[in-house]
Parts: C-alpha cells; sequence; structure tokens
C-alpha cells in the first residue's frame, strides 16, 4: 500500500498520471493500475478523471492532506538509509573475541585503516560470547558454535589449538602423552580440559593446572615466561614459533578445531562498507598459515 500511496501522491501533485510515470519511471499503465488498487483498497474515488486532467475527489483531498507529509518524510528518510547503507564513508561497528582481533589481525587492522582512512571504525573486543544483536554491530567475527536463527552465518574457516612452551621451559620436553601429564602446565578457563587428537586418536587429559586465567594473553605471556606447555590456539601462537619465542610440544597432538564465522542480523542489511570489510578480511585471511580456510 505505501508504494500505491506514493503513486498516488505524485500523480496528486503533478495532476497527471503520465507526469507521475515519468518522475517515477514507470509506465502509464501501471501508474493507473497502482491508482485503481488504491481506490479498491479504499473503497472510495481519488480523482475525477477528464479530458482536462486529473483532480482529486473531496476523498482524495483528505487522504492527500493526511499522507502526504508522511510519504515526502519517507522518502527522505530511505534515501538517507540508502546513502548511508552504499557509502564507502561512515562510521563501522565490529565485534571480535581479543585474541583474533588483538595479536592475529594486527596487520589487517593496520592495513584496512590506511586504504580506508573515511570508515570510522568502532570495535568491541570481548567474549565469544557476546550478544551480537544487542550490541547493534554491523558484523562480528565469532568462534565455536553459533546457534541464533536472528543472525546470518558465513563460515570462514577453523582454527586448531596446540601445545606450545618456552625455549627456556626447564623440564624435559614430554615425549608422550603421559609425560605431559606431569608437567607444569598454564591453561585458559575455555581449554582447561585437554581433549587433544592424532588422526582419529582422541585422548582427555584432566590436568591439574599450575596456573589457569580467562586471558589468553595473560596465559601465553606465562607461557613465554617459561611456566609451562598451554593448549593455545594457532592463531596467538604463531608470531612466537616464527621467531623462536615458542616451540611446540608433541605436534602431532592438537585441540578440536574451533570454527571461525562472520555474523551479522538478519534483519539488518549488510552497509557497503561492511561488505568491503569483509571482502578485505577474507582476502587477508587466505594469506595466513593460522587458519584453515573453507
Amino acid at each position: 500500500m505505501l508504494n500505491n500511496l506514493k503513486v498516488f501522491i505524485t500523480a496528486a501533485e503533478h495532476n497527471s498520471f503520465t507526469q507521475a510515470a515519468a518522475e517515477l519511471s514507470m509506465t502509464l499503465a501501471t501508474v493507473s493500475r497502482r491508482i485503481n488498487e488504491l481506490e479498491q483498497q479504499l473503497q472510495c474515488k481519488l480523482f475525477h478523471r477528464s479530458n482536462k486532467g486529473l483532480t482529486l475527489t473531496p476523498a482524495g483531498q483528505a487522504y492527500y492532506n493526511e499522507t502526504c507529509d508522511f510519504i515526502h518524510e519517507l522518502d527522505v528518510r530511505l534515501s538517507n538509509l540508502d546513502e548511508s547503507l552504499n557509502s564507502l564513508e561512515g562510521e563501522l561497528r565490529i565485534m571480535a573475541p581479543t585474541n583474533i582481533g588483538s595479536g592475529p589481525l594486527d596487520p589487517f587492522w593496520r592495513a584496512f585503516v590506511a586504504q580506508h582512512p573515511y570508515i570510522s571504525l568502532e570495535v568491541k573486543l570481548g567474549d565469544p560470547d557476546d550478544d551480537v544483536i544487542a550490541n547493534q554491530v554491523d558484523i562480528a567475527i565469532r568462534s565455536g558454535p553459533q546457534q541464533n536463527s536472528a543472525l546470518i552465518q558465513s563460515a570462514v574457516g577453523s582454527i586448531v589449538p596446540i601445545l606450545v612452551a618456552a625455549p627456556s621451559f626447564n623440564t624435559p620436553t614430554p615425549q608422550t602423552l603421559a609425560e605431559l601429564q606431569q608437567c607444569p602446565s598454564v591453561a585458559v578457563h575455555m581449554f582447561s580440559q585437554w581433549d587433544l587428537y592424532n588422526g582419529q586418536a582422541r585422548q582427555q587429559l584432566h590436568k591439574k593446572h599450575n596456573h589457569i586465567s580467562n586471558d589468553m594473553n595473560f596465559a601465553l605471556n606465562l607461557v613465554k615466561a617459561g611456566a609451562g606447555i598451554a593448549l593455545l590456539p594457532r592463531s596467538m601462537v604463531h608470531n612466537g614459533l616464527e621467531t623462536g619465542e615458542l616451540i611446540q610440544i608433541l605436534p602431532q597432538w592438537t585441540g578440536a578445531p574451533r570454527e571461525i564465522s562472520l555474523l551479522w542480523p538478519q534483519k539488518r542489511t549488510l552497509s557497503a562498507r561492511a561488505k568491503l570489510f569483509r571482502q578485505q578480511l577474507m582476502l587477508f585471511l587466505q594469506q595466513q598459515n593460522w587458519i584453515r580456510m573453507k
């Protein structure tokens, strides 16, 4: 009905179906059909039609007076929304887990803001379970299973947790899981129970950890100080492995892969800025060795 009201208002202001059709990029037949549909819905005649043109009936004048301001304001708002969605200038609100957004994605953020200085980032780093909709973000990076029908989910890849220690770790490097069970360890709450996989083989290690934290960066710092072995996402430790700050322990055993996804609200159209972010993030991730891409 809103579309038909728009046709009605335009025809009333031009006193012509032909001029309304030209302004709305419609055929004359479509304009006439839309007006007829509206008259049937309202159960009244809106126009007097004559050889001299169109004039509003009393009912038509009443409907015009009642709706014209609303329709014009709606047009302005839709135009502003369209400009906001399709502009590469403006704000972009993003959520990401701290262990991915800070550290592994540092080069990406630097490149993105350098290439797109007119996009204003508002990035919230935090718990992977933070509510995407409640935080009103445009797009979110999420790890682990996501079950929310109000969100569109696009699978990106997976990150595998691996066992690492510092070269300064003063306990003999374990060669078996039994030896690993006896080693000092550092854990994060998310990976406090070690489910380890070697091909089809699976082993659960119920360890009493020497140190435990809810923050992966804190745990990583303790590992680098030689405090113990930790099971941490490859995304967090790949730089340390490359620089020699860390060594991988029992490389044949890894943790369960954690799925990485991009999410955005089902009812919200992705802006041009969010689409650009998604495209460039995927290109960046495809070049990283710490994620298995889909």
